[in-house]
């Protein structure tokens, strides 16, 4: 993201409380309906969700009581491949909430939006006006927000006054951070990723030493597939962003350490081949 002198950059990053367990059932069949999913598709997902019952068990030493089975009407069964994709098609509709100049990027509950505006002032009340906005939202969802895990983050380069924005919701003041994890990965506010990559280097290293305490009893073969297991999945993750980052220069030393460890190379040999 380049950043222009002239622009106040900011995000705002949500996060749901108990997202998956206020799910109403009743709402997301309408929601489906209305995207247009209907006939054998729409009985089967209705039947999955529909006629669940629970109850509660208490024991007292011996003795152990039930209560009433009682329908679950909310929440969408985790653990499954339609959990995330129900959410995503209950909440497809918070962006048409929002201002256009808000950007909403969603991924199941981690709900964010990126406000750019020139006037410090502007910026403010376009931020406040679309939390207004996605509070009724909220509540006319059966969602509520997690005040303590959502955050504000300006976006400002070292050189442009880093101004102080007063963010609240329900009279709470949403805290403002240098940096946050979103989807596993660390922003900070220069976009510098260095805590990112400070993150991942002891679990590049952890994986380094695995690969050389197990070098002597495996083929390469075989090492080469727990590099791309431990080491590769870590390291390639989220690398478009942070890969030119100045910091990651430690992080491609530790590959190269990795390689000719795998290789039985020596620390002076070229890797160039080895790659």
């Amino acid at each position: 993201m380049s950043l222009n002198t002239k622009l106040l950059v900011g995000g705002v990053f949500c996060d749901l409380q108990k997202a998956s367990d206020c799910v109403d059932h009743d709402l997301l069949l309408s929601k489906m309906h209305w995207y247009g999913i209907s006939g054998k598709g729409y009985n089967l997902i209705q039947s999955y969700l529909k006629n669940r019952y629970q109850r509660v068990l208490t024991a007292n030493k011996s003795r152990q009581y039930y209560s009433e089975r009682e329908p679950i009407r909310y929440g969408i069964p985790q653990g499954s491949i339609l959990g995330p994709l129900f959410f995503i098609l209950y909440i497809k509709d918070l962006p048409k909430t929002m201002e256009i100049s808000a950007n909403p990027v969603l991924f199941a509950d981690d709900t964010s939006m990126i406000i750019t505006k020139s006037d410090p002032i502007v910026f403010t009340n376009t931020i406040n006006r679309n939390i207004i906005k996605i509070k009724k939202w909220f509540k006319s969802n059966s969602l509520s927000l997690n005040i303590d895990k959502t955050h504000f983050l300006q976006f400002h380069m070292k050189i442009i006054q880093n101004h102080d924005f007063q963010i609240s919701y329900e009279n709470k003041q949403i805290t403002k951070a240098q940096n946050i994890k979103f989807l596993e990965i660390i922003i900070d506010s220069n976009l510098s990723w260095k805590q990112h990559i400070d993150d991942i280097i002891p679990k590049l290293n952890k994986a380094c030493f695995a690969i050389r305490s197990v070098e002597l009893f495996m083929s390469l073969e075989a090492m080469r597939f727990i590099y791309f297991s431990y080491f590769h999945s870590v390291l390639s993750y989220g690398i478009r962003f942070w890969g030119n980052s100045v910091h990651s220069k430690c992080i491609f030393k530790i590959q190269k350490t990795t390689i000719t460890v795998i290789t039985n190379s020596g620390k002076r040999d070229s890797c160039h081949d080895l790659f």
